[in-house]
C-alpha cells in the first residue's frame, strides 16, 4: 500500500541562545560531538564490511556454515548479540562519556540502513565503502529536542537540543519555513530524526518533517508528458494542451551573464584597493558568493512548481519525463550543456514535488 505521507527536509539556521561568556564552551561541545560522529561513522562502516566479507577474508571452506546473528537465538549465529547491536556496542564502549548515546544510536541505525541497500554493489566491486569526512552532520533524534516554543520577545522559535538552548534565525523568509514551524507547534505535522550541520562558524538544522500528501482530484488515466530541452527548460503536454516553461533567454543567458561577471571580478581583484589584506581586495567577490547557484536553485524550483501545478490543473495523475537517458547522455558529451543546464537537479525537484502532490512519476 502506498504511503500517505512524505518526508521533506528544510535547512534552518540556529543561534546559540546563551550569554556570550558561555558560548565558547558550547561550541567546543558541538565540535567534539562532530569529531566523535566522524570517527564512529568510519568505524561502523568498516566493521559492517568485515562482517559481511568474513568468509572471503578468512577463506573458509564451503562446508563451514554461519550466520551473522546472535548465537543465543540462532544456532548458526556467530555473534554474542544481535547484528545491529554489535556496532552499536562497539562505539558506545569507545566513546562513552564523550557524546550522548542517543546520537551514536541514531548514527548507527542510519549507516546500517544505507549499508544494507548498497552491500550487493560492495560484493561485486561496483562501489567502494563510503569515507566519512570531518564535517559530517550530527544526528539529532527527536528525543534530544525539548521545550520548543515561539518566543515573542526574540521573534524566533526556541528549543533545547542536547540541553543547549537555541533559537531559529529565519531572516527574510521567502520560503515556507516559518509556516512549517508554526504547524509543528500546533501538532499538524511530525518532526523526524534530523541533523545538525556546523559550517563556516554557523549552525544549521537540517530538519526533517513528515507531511501528509496533498489531496487533489487526479485521474491516473490522464497522462502528462514532459521533456527537458535546450530551448525551454521544460516542455509539457497533456492531450491537446501544451505549455513551455521558461526559456533559454531567461535561464541560460542570465546564468552565463553571472559567470562572466564573476570572471571580470576575479581578474580585477589584483587591481583593487588594498588596506586590510585579502579580505579588502576580495570584498566584491564576497558580496556575490554563490550567486549563480542561488539563482539556478530558485529558477529550477519555479519551473518544477509550474509543471506540477499544470498537471494538477489538468487532473493528470501520471507524469512521464521522456527521453531523459538520451538527454543526460548528450549533456555528458557536451561540456557546455553539462555545465550550464542542470538536468539532474531539475529532475530531482520535479520528483519530490510530484510525490508530494500524489502524482506518479515515470522517467523514460
Amino acid at each position: 500500500m502506498e504511503k500517505s505521507t512524505i518526508t521533506l527536509t528544510r535547512k534552518i539556521q540556529l543561534l546559540i541562545n546563551v550569554p556570550p561568556n558561555e558560548k565558547k564552551e558550547i561550541w567546543e561541545k558541538l565540535y567534539r560531538y562532530q569529531n566523535r560522529c566522524f570517527r564512529a561513522a568510519n568505524l561502523i562502516v568498516s566493521h559492517l564490511y568485515v562482517q559481511e566479507m568474513i568468509k572471503d577474508f578468512f577463506y573458509f571452506t564451503e562446508e563451514i556454515q554461519y550466520k551473522l546473528a546472535d548465537a543465543t537465538k540462532d544456532q548458526m549465529g556467530i555473534f554474542t548479540r544481535s547484528k545491529t547491536n554489535t556496532t552499536a556496542r562497539m562505539i558506545f564502549d569507545r566513546f562513552k562519556g564523550e557524546i550522548p548515546t542517543d546520537i551514536l544510536g541514531s548514527l548507527n541505525n542510519t549507516i546500517q540502513s544505507v549499508f544494507s541497500k548498497n552491500k550487493a554493489d560492495y560484493w561485486q566491486g561496483l562501489k567502494s565503502l563510503r569515507n566519512f569526512k570531518k564535517d559530517i552532520p550530527i544526528p539529532l533524534p527527536v528525543k534530544c529536542i525539548s521545550k520548543m516554543k515561539y518566543d515573542t520577545e526574540n521573534k524566533a522559535f526556541c528549543f533545547n537540543m542536547f540541553a543547549i538552548p537555541v533559537k531559529t534565525y529565519l531572516g527574510r523568509d521567502y520560503t515556507d519555513k516559518r509556516l512549517i514551524m508554526e504547524r509543528l507547534l500546533r501538532g499538524e505535522i511530525k518532526l523526524c530524526t534530523s541533523q545538525i550541520q556546523l559550517k563556516d562558524g554557523k549552525i544549521y538544522w537540517l530538519a526533517a518533517f513528515e507531511f501528509e500528501k496533498e489531496q487533489h482530484l487526479l485521474k491516473p488515466e490522464i497522462i502528462a508528458e514532459a521533456s527537458l530541452s535546450l530551448e525551454h527548460p521544460i516542455v509539457a503536454k497533456i492531450g491537446n494542451v501544451r505549455i513551455n516553461i521558461g526559456s533559454k533567454e531567461e535561464f541560460l543567458y542570465r546564468r552565463l551573464a553571472i559567470q562572466a561577471r564573476q570572471k571580470r571580478m576575479q581578474s580585477g581583484v589584483a587591481y583593487a584597493r588594498c588596506g586590510k589584506g585579502v579580505k579588502r581586495k576580495q570584498k566584491a567577490l564576497y558580496k556575490t558568493e554563490n550567486l549563480e547557484s542561488r539563482y539556478v536553485n530558485h529558477r529550477l524550483h519555479v519551473y518544477s512548481r509550474k509543471l506540477i501545478d499544470f498537471c494538477i490543473k489538468q487532473q493528470a495523475g501520471t507524469l512521464i519525463l521522456k527521453n531523459q537517458e538520451d538527454k543526460i547522455g548528450i549533456a555528458k558529451e557536451q561540456e557546455f550543456v553539462l555545465r550550464n543546464w542542470s538536468y539532474y537537479q531539475l529532475q530531482t525537484k520535479i520528483k519530490y514535488k510530484a510525490e508530494k502532490a500524489g502524482i506518479e512519476l515515470i522517467i523514460g
